[in-house]
């Protein structure tokens, strides 16, 4: 079966089918409704074959459906019909999840991806459980994604950003009882050096993880 991953996101939207080693992209940003979306999608891949899609999506999704709207998009994705808008069976997970998927090497992994917010997704041998951590509270008042997120790189400056990021990884780490920590999205070039017990994920796996989605039952992947 040939797949469309999409790889939706606050800037762009990132596309790669099955075959192609090419990936294609068009802009996103605050107007970018799910009739756009769809629509942009159908019309930069028109010349690929694909039988089915799976979408990353950047916000909260259960049972391949997205249940808020994103922060940095425009309106209308909850409750979109995105199988009927593609003609296609459609499968749909949180993007992080998506590259966590695409990280994944076996046994109990926790994935943080280190972008504009902060992303997170656990895979316990085999079985994916997206998360929200970021918003959970942190110290000083403030969520964890204010202090490892873009706005808290900001404010803190790299060092005590990185020294955070350190000790996060930690308390995740020993309270989820995980293997290793994969550290992903954009920031994570940042880091000088990786806290122990964690490595850096290749923001290009998350659509190796669109691609496993479709290989067994959804949100199972045994590598």
């Amino acid at each position: 079966m040939k797949i469309l991953v999409i790889d939706v996101g606050g800037t762009h939207v990132k596309l790669l089918a099955t075959g192609h080693r090419k990936r294609r992209e068009f802009r996103s940003g605050a107007g970018m409704t799910a009739a756009r979306m769809v629509t942009e999608a159908r019309r930069v891949t028109a010349d690929w074959q694909y039988d089915a899609i799976t979408i990353g999506y950047p916000g909260p999704v259960r049972d391949g459906h997205p249940v808020a709207e994103p922060h940095n998009l425009g309106a209308g994705w909850v409750g979109f019909d995105f199988t009927k808008a593609f003609a296609r069976p459609v499968r749909m997970v949180n993007d992080a999840a998506m590259q966590a998927l695409g990280d994944y090497r076996g046994g109990r992994m926790l994935f943080l991806g280190l972008g504009t917010g902060l992303g997170s997704a656990l895979i316990i041998d085999g079985v994916l459980a997206p998360l929200e951590l970021a918003h959970l509270p942190y110290k000083h008042d403030r969520t964890y994604e204010s202090f490892l997120g873009l706005r808290g790189l900001k404010r803190l400056g790299r060092k005590k950003w990185e020294k955070c990021v350190w000790d996060v990884v930690q308390r995740f780490k020993a309270a989820l009882q995980v293997d290793e920590v994969v550290l992903g999205g954009g920031n994570a070039e940042r880091l000088r050096a990786l806290p122990p017990g964690s490595r850096r994920g290749e923001n290009s796996r998350a659509f190796v993880g669109g691609f496993r989605l479709w290989e067994a039952s959804p949100l199972v992947y045994r590598p």
